[in-house]
């Protein structure tokens, strides 16, 4: 049995999509999922401060019991969690793969956009 982690929204609507993506991506039959309403700016903020213990909290049990081979942070589209726009979400998102990189240097950390259209594109920093 190979897991993999999803951190992501608690929108119904990404769900299956972004499992579906991870389990391709990271080659996993199971996926473990935590959702907090716009997690991808609580993560980048670390604010507040109980939503991210609980996450992280969750996430370790996911890597030691399962053996979780990956981590997806998610954003969305019409986010009621997280209204910002698409430009600011993907930073949100890049902050929360970049300090999760740092809490779990073991692991395969990305990052997923989920579009109007309910397409998942993988994000990751430009560097120029």
């Amino acid at each position: 049995m190979k897991f993999c982690t999803v951190v992501s929204c608690i929108d119904g609507r990404i769900q299956l999509p972004v499992n579906q993506y991870v389990q391709e991506r990271f080659g996993a039959e199971y996926v473990d999922t935590i959702t907090e309403a716009g997690v991808n700016r609580v993560i980048a903020e670390q604010s507040p401060s109980t939503i991210l213990e609980s996450v992280l909290h969750k996430l370790s049990i996911s890597i030691t019991a399962h053996r979780s081979c990956g981590i997806a942070v998610v954003g969305h589209y019409d986010c009621a969690g997280n209204p910002n726009p698409p430009e600011i979400q993907a930073r949100h998102i890049l902050q929360s793969v970049e300090y999760l990189r740092q809490v779990y240097p073991e692991m395969d950390v990305i990052g997923l956009w989920v579009d109007e259209n309910w397409q998942v594109h993988e994000i990751e920093e430009h560097r120029g």
